[in-house]
This record gives C-alpha cells, sequence and structure tokens, in this order.
C-alpha cells in the first residue's frame, strides 16, 4: 500500500554532482522565472497608455509603495525594492502550491521498504530550508542597510556601550537579532506546511471534491496574510535598526 503524505524534508528528485535538487527548489525555480519574465515584460515597453501587464505593475508597485511609505519615509526608495521582493515571491510561491498537481503530481519510491509519494513540484514555503534563507537574506540586508545609514561606528553603538547598563541591553539586542531568524522562518513555514498537510488529509477522503473547497478559501488569506506579515516584520526591523541610537 503507497504511503501518500506530506513529508517534513523535501524529497530530492536528482543531483547535480553533489548537489541535491530537491521538489522545492524545483518550485522556486519557476517561482523565480516567472517573475522575472513579469518584471521583464511590464517593462519592456513603458508607455503613457500603459497595456494590461504594465497596468497590473503599477497598480502594484505604486499599491506597495503607498503601504511602505507610511513606515518608511523617506528611505521608502530604498526599502521598497527589497520588501516588495520577499512580499510578491513568498505570495507567488504560496499561490503556486495551491495549484492543482502541485504536491500530487509525481512517483512512488521505497523507503526503509515502503513505498511513498514523491512529488515532483512542492510548495516553497513548506521547506524550512527555503524559510530560513528568505529570514537570513532579511537579516542581512537590514543589518547592510543599519551600516549604510548610521556608519560602522553608530551601528556598533547600538550593541555596544561603555556604560555597563546600555551594554547588557546592547547584548541582549544581539540576541534579540539572532532570534529574528527563527521567528521569521519558523511562522511561515509552520503555516504553510500545516495548511499543506490539511489540504493533502481533506483531499484523500470520500468527499475528495467538496471537502478542501473551504480549506483552499482559507489557504489563499494565509498565503497573502504570511506573505505580507514577513514582508512588513522586515521593513519594520530595517526602519528600527537604521534609526540613530539615543541612550
Amino acid at each position: 500500500m503507497a504511503d501518500v503524505h506530506v513529508a517534513l524534508a523535501a524529497e530530492t528528485l536528482f543531483n547535480v554532482g553533489p548537489l541535491p535538487i530537491t521538489n522545492s527548489i524545483l518550485t522556486t525555480w519557476i517561482v523565480t522565472a516567472v517573475l522575472i519574465g513579469f518584471a521583464y515584460f511590464a517593462t519592456k515597453k513603458v508607455s503613457l497608455v500603459p497595456n494590461t501587464i504594465q497596468n497590473l505593475a503599477e497598480i502594484m508597485v505604486d499599491t506597495f509603495n503607498d503601504l511602505v511609505s507610511t513606515i518608511a519615509g523617506d528611505k521608502t526608495k530604498v526599502f521598497l525594492p527589497i520588501v516588495a521582493s520577499f512580499f510578491f515571491f513568498i505570495l507567488f510561491g504560496n499561490y503556486l502550491g495551491l495549484l492543482p498537481g502541485i504536491g500530487s503530481i509525481g512517483f512512488f519510491e521505497y523507503h526503509n521498504g515502503k513505498e511513498v509519494f514523491v512529488p515532483f513540484l512542492r510548495s516553497i514555503n513548506s521547506d524550512l530550508n527555503t524559510t530560513v534563507a528568505l529570514a537570513l537574506v532579511s537579516l542581512f540586508a537590514t543589518h547592510y542597510l543599519a551600516i549604510k545609514y548610521l556608519g560602522v561606528s553608530g551601528y556598533l553603538g547600538k550593541f555596544f556601550a561603555l556604560n555597563p547598563i546600555f551594554l547588557f541591553v546592547g547584548l541582549l539586542e544581539i540576541i534579540g537579532e539572532a532570534t529574528k531568524i527563527l521567528s521569521l522562518s519558523f511562522r511561515l513555514f509552520g503555516n504553510i506546511f500545516a495548511g499543506e498537510v490539511l489540504l493533502t488529509t481533506a483531499t484523500t477522503n470520500l468527499f475528495a471534491y467538496v471537502v478542501p473547497i473551504p480549506f483552499y478559501f482559507l489557504e489563499i488569506l494565509v498565503g497573502f496574510v504570511q506573505a505580507l506579515i514577513f514582508a512588513m516584520l522586515t521593513l519594520v526591523f530595517m526602519v528600527i535598526l537604521t534609526q540613530k541610537s539615543e541612550h
């Protein structure tokens, strides 16, 4: 009897030398290619009377620009490309994972004497490696911008001081910066993985064409909210860390 379930770790499809290519990596390449293609065609022939794809891109950018500007202020032009990239990458990755065939088309192979199903494609954010990578990029970008705006001395001054009390608070801040990786990655991973398990469970009963429908609508909402939370938290972290420290 084949064991159909959602594995916690992404399954390896093939290897390129020593590098394993998993189904979540394959999906990541598709998401990246689609977003790059959309950006290319939206800006290929920019005109005062925009076509459909340019008009859609302008609406997306303008809406997100208004949202970011309320928090970032005069730093919006610098923060917007980073935050928007996180949002649209995560959002499209979440929604792509809901399409028919994602997670349901694949092959069977044997693991420990049991036949298990391995999908060709898997939702990118149901792989903890992806969400940790996104969190690391978010953290590195935040600290890079902090050094850019504050300088090295101003940046170090946020964490180190001669005053013992401020030094202790600074050390707590360093620990807090490290925990942001766990916070960002596990929140996104947990919500998307749980949704994938829920949908897989709902589609394996006798009412597989009826039961999952409300859950799909729920996952559409969850996918949007989680993308927005990740992007907005990254934005808030950037704004806070690029502000001058005043003890």
